[in-house]
């Protein structure tokens, strides 16, 4: 099975960016990360490698990134009319699905982690005297297990709309559509509690009773979770059969 899955993963980054119209909306798919990688750090100055608010960035551009490449893992397959041929390959149901979802989720990690690397050089050469600045380790190491589950998140749920939709571009909108619900929500959620003293002072204590660490840990708990549960509805949803009978 790994060889299986090497072989799509190797199908898939071949493809990323050749077919028409991709490699430009890619890139301006990165051109707002990009921005933030830059802008932020000038605005936050010798104060980013230690602010959370650099783990803006590690939601903002895994999610941005595989949310543009992983619409087209079944649905841009379906339009080109190569589904039929991929599926009657002797490659397996899950080195299809696994190989995709890698491919997806590596680049989307990857630039973000270069956008990170950008970011730590502009906060460098905007505050240079002397002494090389470096991410806290716990912003560190946050922002590396946040960006890779956002951007499993991103792959687990654009292959199930991805496996439904008739064109990639459907199964895109649908994905960004619902992955910008939950943000919104919560806005309303801090929206409706701090509109009140007593919600805010509530709110307040709670923040003051947890410590950052521990907040980060209940963040990639959830995100654990959830992406476990996408991985496994993929899973059961990627049947061949009713993949070629569609």
């Amino acid at each position: 099975m790994k060889d299986d899955i090497l072989t799509v993963i190797w199908k898939e980054r071949k493809g990323l960016f050749r077919i028409r119209g991709r490699r430009a909306q890619a890139l301006l798919g990165m051109f707002s990360p990009v921005m933030l990688a830059i802008y932020l750090p000038l605005q936050e100055g010798a104060r980013w490698v230690g602010s959370p608010l650099s783990l803006l960035l590690a939601f903002v551009a895994p999610l941005i990134l595989v949310g543009i490449s992983i619409p087209d893992s079944f649905a841009g397959e379906r339009e080109r009319h190569t589904l039929p041929t991929l599926l009657a390959s002797r490659l397996s149901d899950r080195a299809i699905l696994f190989g995709k979802i890698i491919t997806s989720v590596a680049f989307g990690w990857g630039v973000t982690l270069a956008l990170l690397l950008i970011s730590l050089v502009t906060v460098n050469v905007a505050n240079w005297d002397g002494h090389i600045l470096f991410y806290k380790p716990s912003i560190l190491l946050a922002a590396l297990a946040f960006s890779f589950l956002i951007a499993l998140l991103t792959a687990g749920a654009g292959v199930l709309f991805s496996l439904r939709a008739a064109t990639a571009q459907e199964a895109q909108q649908t994905l960004m559509a619902v992955l910008l619900i939950p943000p919104m929500i919560l806005q309303f959620a801090l929206f409706a509690i701090l509109s009140s003293e007593s919600g805010e002072a509530r709110f307040r204590e709670v923040l003051a009773s947890l410590s950052f660490e521990q907040v980060i840990l209940v963040i990639v708990a959830f995100l654990v979770a959830l992406d476990l549960g996408l991985l496994l509805a993929a899973m059961a949803r990627f049947k061949r059969t009713r993949l070629i009978l569609g």
